[in-house]
């Protein structure tokens, strides 16, 4: 995967794991080009985001997993409507729910590159871009979409 251009306007604020470190290896994932999730190894259940026990059968601290970036979009909205004042004059812009089918069906959200009146299709392969922000005090990465090439129409 190739780092992305910033898809977003500075001055959003910066994405920070918890207190308590729980989204920590996330973060950490992404600002090393690892897409990563959870998975229990008691019984096997991905869940994406943090949690200290597995949803399923609730053993604690279920591990952090290294998934590949491919899934199929879910759901979107192209967003028209600033929610964020440094956004005013960069709308519209995409965001989707991308579902990872060979990760337990986990979702996650995040927004979809490109010209911002694409067509978006349920069901669309995506693939994930790394856009890193090294420069910021911290640092910081992000999980952007883009559509998948033709080569990989499944997104697996």
């Amino acid at each position: 995967m190739v780092s992305a251009n910033f898809y977003l306007p500075e001055g959003l604020p910066i994405p920070l794991p918890e207190a308590d470190g729980l989204s920590a290896p996330y973060w950490d994932g992404l600002r090393n080009g690892q897409l990563l999730t959870q998975r229990c190894d008691h019984c096997g259940t991905w869940q994406f985001g943090a949690e200290w026990i597995c949803h399923h059968c609730h053993e604690f601290d279920p591990p952090w997993t290294q998934v590949d970036a491919k899934g199929l979009i879910y759901s979107w909205e192209r967003v028209w409507h600033p929610s964020h004042p440094c956004l005013r004059g960069h709308c519209p812009y995409l965001v989707v729910l991308v579902e990872l089918p060979h990760a337990g069906g986990i979702r996650m959200l995040g927004n979809l590159l490109g010209d911002p009146m694409q067509d978006v299709r349920i069901g669309t392969a995506v693939e994930g871009v790394f856009e890193h922000h090294p420069n910021i005090n911290p640092p910081y990465s992000l999980m952007q979409w883009k559509i998948a090439s033709k080569a990989n129409p499944q997104g697996r």
